[in-house]
C-alpha cells in the first residue's frame, strides 16, 4: 500500500450526502420531512439503514439528485458499494426494489486470509460481489462490464461512508472504533469529575457492548453512553444491571432511563440536568439523545483527520489517521467520468458528522468535506 497524497470525500460526491436524519447536506435537495407526505412516511420517526421506508427516502434523493444535475434525467440502475453484507446488503437489495432498478453492489472488507471473491445473487436477482480486499473494486469494474451493467449517465452510484469511503473495514476501521470508545470516555468522565472510575468504565462499556446486550441497547451507542454514566454516578452496579437483564427483568433502555427518572432527585443538579434533556429526547424519538457524546465524537474524528504530515509511513496514518480508501476514490473519479451520479450515505449521527454554527464559524467542516490522506 501507498500513499497518494490528500483529498475529501466531497471531490466526488460534492455535497450529495445523507447522515442519520436523512437530511440531505445538499439544501437544494428535499429533506425527509419534505417527503414524508408524499411517500406516506408517519411523522417523528427515522428509519434506519436497512428499513424499506429507508431505501424508499434514498431512492427518491438518487432521483431527485439526477434531475438537479441534468434536468429530465433518469436513473435506469445502481451500483452500490459498502462493507458489510447484511446492512449494506439488504440496503442496497431494497433500494433496487422499491425504485426497480437493477444493481450490483460490491462489499468489501480486508482479512489476512487467501484474497477470495463471491458472488451471491439476492430475492430480485441482482448480484452481490463480496471481496476480503479493497483493490479487488477495479476488478468489480470489469466484472460489471462482462455481465453488460453499463456504467453511464442513467446510473446511481451509492457509496457507504463509514469504513467503505472512510476508514475502510479491515484496514483502517479501528481509528473509527477507537474514536468512539474515546469519545464515550471523554463525556463520561467530564461529567463524573474526580467520581470517574477508568477502570470500571472500561468494564462496563465492553460488557454491555457485546451482541448478547444489544436486545437491551438496541446497539444504540447514545443509550451505552448513558447507562455507562448512570453506573459511574453509583445509582446501579454493573453486576446488577446485567443480572436483570438476563433474568428478563429489565427489557428496555426505555425501561432503563424510565427508572433512572424516577431517582433523578438522587442524581447531582448537572446531571439531573443532563437527564432530563436526555430522557425527552428519547421520549421524542431522537435515536441521537446523547448530544454532548456525539459532538465530542465529531470533534475527536476530525482531529482524526490529515492531521499527521505527509511524510509519515503508510502503516502509522492507518494506525492513527481515518483515510480516504484509495480504491473507492479512484472508482468514484472514473465513474463520475463516465456520467454516473455519486450519492453517499452514513449512518453516523448528524452531531457527529456535522459542525455547529459555532466551529463552522471556525473553519470546522463537516467529516465529508474535511481533507485527510488517501491510502490504498
Amino acid at each position: 500500500m501507498q500513499v497518494y497524497g490528500r483529498s475529501t470525500l466531497s471531490e466526488i460526491v460534492a455535497d450529495r450526502v445523507v447522515y442519520r436524519n436523512l437530511v440531505p447536506y445538499d439544501r437544494r435537495l428535499p429533506s425527509l420531512d419534505l417527503l414524508r407526505a408524499d411517500l406516506g412516511l408517519p411523522e417523528g420517526s427515522v428509519p434506519r439503514k436497512t428499513d424499506i421506508k429507508y431505501a424508499v427516502v434514498i431512492a427518491q434523493l438518487l432521483k431527485s439528485a439526477r434531475k438537479l444535475a441534468v434536468p429530465g434525467g433518469r436513473i435506469n440502475h445502481l451500483l452500490f458499494v459498502g462493507d458489510t453484507r447484511l446492512l449494506d446488503g439488504t440496503s442496497f437489495e431494497n433500494i433496487c426494489q422499491v425504485a426497480g432498478w437493477p444493481g450490483m453492489a460490491f462489499i468489501g472488507s480486508e482479512n489476512e486470509s487467501e484474497r477470495r471473491v463471491e458472488i451471491t445473487s439476492t430475492v430480485s436477482g441482482n448480484l452481490i460481489y463480496l471481496a476480503n480486499r479493497w483493490s479487488c473494486l477495479p476488478e468489480f469494474d470489469m466484472f460489471c462490464r462482462e455481465k453488460e451493467f453499463v456504467i453511464d449517465e442513467k446510473t446511481a452510484v451509492v457509496i457507504d461512508i463509514d469504513k467503505t469511503a472512510l476508514g475502510a473495514r479491515g484496514r483502517n476501521s479501528h481509528v473509527i472504533d477507537r474514536v468512539r470508545v474515546e469519545s464515550v470516555e471523554q463525556t463520561v468522565s467530564g461529567l463524573l469529575r474526580e467520581q470517574f472510575n477508568p477502570q470500571s468504565f472500561q468494564d462496563a462499556y465492553a460488557r454491555l457492548n457485546e451482541p448478547e446486550f444489544h436486545p437491551f441497547t438496541t446497539d444504540n451507542q447514545d443509550y451505552l453512553a448513558y447507562v455507562c454514566l448512570m453506573l459511574g454516578t453509583g445509582l446501579y452496579k454493573l453486576e446488577g444491571v446485567i443480572e436483570r437483564i438476563r433474568s428478563g427483568g429489565l427489557k428496555t433502555f426505555f425501561e432503563f432511563i424510565t427508572e433512572v427518572d424516577g431517582q433523578q432527585n438522587e442524581l447531582p443538579v448537572e446531571l439531573r440536568e443532563l437527564h432530563v434533556e436526555i430522557f425527552t429526547s428519547v421520549k421524542s424519538g431522537d435515536p441521537t439523545p446523547f448530544k454532548q457524546f456525539r459532538r465530542n465524537e465529531y470533534l475527536q474524528t476530525i482531529s482524526r483527520m490529515g492531521q499527521l504530515d505527509d511524510e509519515q509511513p503508510v502503516q502509522k496514518l492507518l494506525s492513527e489517521e481515518i483515510v480516504i480508501t484509495q480504491e473507492v476514490l479512484s472508482a468514484g473519479r472514473s465513474w463520475i467520468d463516465r456520467g454516473a451520479l455519486i450519492f453517499s450515505l452514513s449512518d453516523k449521527p448528524d452531531e457527529a458528522s456535522i459542525p455547529p454554527d459555532w466551529l463552522s464559524a471556525q473553519g470546522y467542516k463537516p467529516i465529508h468535506q474535511a481533507e485527510t490522506h488517501v491510502v490504498g
